[in-house]
């Protein structure tokens, strides 16, 4: 990374900026999601996958959001950098931890931003057998919706196990002691959501929406309190 080659000065400018981009950026991201379920078509947020709302008239509206979900997580990973290169990078214990972590929670950025240009299928239901899994997500039709599907679940699992190390690096290196226990949360919660998620494909497919926006629920939210403490930082 270039802020390897920066002075303290110049990182801790890095460090609040970066941070400050990430609050905004999953912020904006929310507020989007948010306003696209008022809109046409109307998808259910219960039953409907999030990466439906980048099919219809709005489509390119969350297709730009997960481009800035992608320049989210890259501030987000800024701002972890610039702060372990100033305080923590020194504490042995966590060492392989933040590394790992940080490369995991970028490449899960990096999808998001492949979603914008892959669309989803979103199965339109002709009998009893198709509404079991119409416009949930999980049936891919197209290459491209297979694309989609392929890189949104690597997305999700990497970013989750990426927030799992960053959270016990966090403990290990002594590092934002006031996000801690809320980062344990956050990942908590995403782990409850991807496990949920698992179920709804063999379980009830009908909640697949609400149990994917669990999931995205705890990596943003683990996002947002990492990035808020480490803006407020001296």
């Amino acid at each position: 990374m270039a802020v390897t080659s920066m002075s303290p000065r110049a990182l801790g400018v890095w460090r609040r900026r970066s941070a400050a981009a990430a609050m905004v950026g999953v912020l904006l991201y929310v507020l989007v999601d948010v306003v696209l379920q008022f809109l046409p078509p109307h998808y259910s947020p219960i039953s409907d996958a999030e990466s439906n709302l980048a099919v219809g008239p709005y489509g390119w509206v969350m297709n730009v959001n997960f481009l800035g979900r992608a320049v989210t997580s890259g501030a987000a990973v800024g701002a972890l950098y610039a702060t372990a290169r100033t305080r923590y990078l020194a504490r042995v214990p966590s060492r392989r931890l933040l590394p790992a972590g940080l490369a995991l929670f970028a490449l899960g950025g990096v999808c998001s931003g492949v979603l914008a240009f892959f669309p989803t299928d979103v199965v339109i239901a002709v009998n009893g057998a198709a509404a079991a899994t119409a416009g949930h997500g999980v049936v891919a039709v197209t290459t491209a919706g297979t694309i989609h599907l392929v890189v949104a679940t690597v997305g999700f699992v990497v970013a989750l196990v990426a927030i799992m190390l960053l959270t016990a690096w966090l403990y290990r290196s002594g590092a934002l002691p006031a996000a801690r226990s809320v980062a344990l949360a956050f990942t908590t919660l995403a782990v409850l959501g991807l496990l949920f998620l698992g179920l709804t494909l063999t379980v009830q497919p009908a909640l697949f929406g609400l149990a994917e926006r669990v999931c995205l629920l705890g990596i943003l939210g683990w996002t947002y309190t990492v990035a808020a403490s480490i803006r407020r930082l001296d």
